[in-house]
C-alpha cells in the first residue's frame, strides 16, 4: 500500500513540475532552458512503452530464430510484381 502511494505522489508531483514548465514556456516571456529541458524530458518519458511484457510471455510471440531460419531455408517471402497500369485498381 505504501509503495502504490508513493507512486502516486511521485507521478502527481512531477507531472506538476511537468505542465508548470510546459505553461511557463507557453505563457512566461523569461522562460528559460530548464523549463525547455523538463517539458522536452517528460515529453520524451511519454513515448517509452510502458506496457510491454517480455517476449516469453507475450500472447502470440514470434520464438527467437524463426525469421532468420526462414530466410536462411529460402522461404523468404517477396514482393509482387508491380501490376501493369490500370490493373487491379477501382477508379475513384
Amino acid at each position: 500500500m505504501v509503495r502504490r502511494v508513493v507512486r502516486w505522489g511521485a507521478a502527481l508531483g512531477l507531472g506538476a513540475v511537468w505542465w508548470w514548465a510546459v505553461l511557463r514556456i507557453a505563457l512566461a516571456d523569461d522562460a528559460g532552458v530548464l523549463e525547455g529541458a523538463v517539458a522536452a524530458g517528460g515529453w520524451g518519458l511519454s513515448l517509452l512503452p510502458v506496457h510491454c511484457v517480455p517476449k516469453g510471455r507475450a500472447e502470440g510471440a514470434v520464438e527467437s530464430g524463426r525469421w532468420s531460419a526462414a530466410w536462411l531455408a529460402g522461404d523468404a517471402t517477396r514482393a509482387s510484381p508491380r501490376p501493369r497500369s490500370g490493373a487491379g485498381s477501382d477508379p475513384l
